[in-house]
């Protein structure tokens, strides 16, 4: 089982408040002891406004590295890319000095990129300081999706990285391939960070941790794993 920290919230805005802080905190604590500060960043509406709260503070961003959980297939020009969303947040104003590292590359497909992009990720200081996950009302986290293509190997493999094409659903969308990272590269963080809001979502939560099929709900592999340390933030 992992070790689990439930922070629950009154509204967004308390949630918010306490996830910049801390991972101001992580960024500052990184730099400091390691020289370099790697922060994994995920999509979502969640973190949107704490990304942009970072992007404002003089920080050391020259020694920070930015990347992502998991990327659909498409080009940093398309409207669904997790690449665009946190360039217009989180890389603005003092934050666009940070590395960046994109898992999206020229390969026609995730399974063709994922060696180019598993370089990338191996080159990053480990344990990564802070990896930021949400999750999807089918039990998905990152793009380690129930019953996808490449989500066994998502789940066993000593990688960082994995291609998965999921089961197309409202969940989904229609942009089913993605690059990942898997079990391996979560469970590599000093702390994990699962963002989840609303009653709807706490409830999968739940389902989630109190077990089963991981197939079923993939989170339950990251819920599950002895190595993790993740801080639940939920708020209305």
């Amino acid at each position: 089982m992992a070790t689990i920290v439930e922070k629950f919230f009154d509204d967004k805005a308390a949630l918010t408040e306490e996830l910049s802080q801390s991972l101001e905190q992580a960024l500052r604590d990184g730099i400091e002891a390691d020289g370099r500060a790697v922060l994994m960043v995920s999509g979502g509406s969640s973190p949107e406004p704490a990304y942009k709260h970072l992007s404002t503070l003089d920080l050391n961003w020259a020694h920070v590295d930015v990347a992502m959980v998991d990327e659909r297939w498409v080009e940093v020009s398309h409207e669904k890319s997790n690449e665009a969303f946190i360039k217009r947040t989180l890389l603005q104003n003092h934050g666009a000095a940070a590395n960046f590292i994109s898992m999206k590359n020229a390969a026609a497909t995730a399974e063709q990129g994922v060696d180019e992009c598993e370089v990338q990720f191996q080159a990053l200081k480990r344990p990564f300081d802070v990896t930021i996950l949400g999750m999807g009302p089918d039990g998905h986290t990152a793009s380690l999706f129930p019953h996808a293509q490449g989500l066994e190997n998502g789940l066993d493999s000593n990688q960082l990285v994995c291609a998965i094409n999921a089961i197309e659903s409202d969940v989904t969308g229609s942009i089913t391939e993605r690059m990942s990272l898997t079990l391996n590269a979560i469970s590599q963080s000093k702390v994990v960070k699962l963002l989840i809001s609303g009653d709807e979502k706490l409830a999968v939560y739940k389902q989630a941790l109190a077990g089963g099929n991981v197939n079923d709900m993939p989170l339950r592999a990251v819920l599950n794993h002895p190595e993790i340390n993740i801080e639940v933030y939920w708020a209305p």
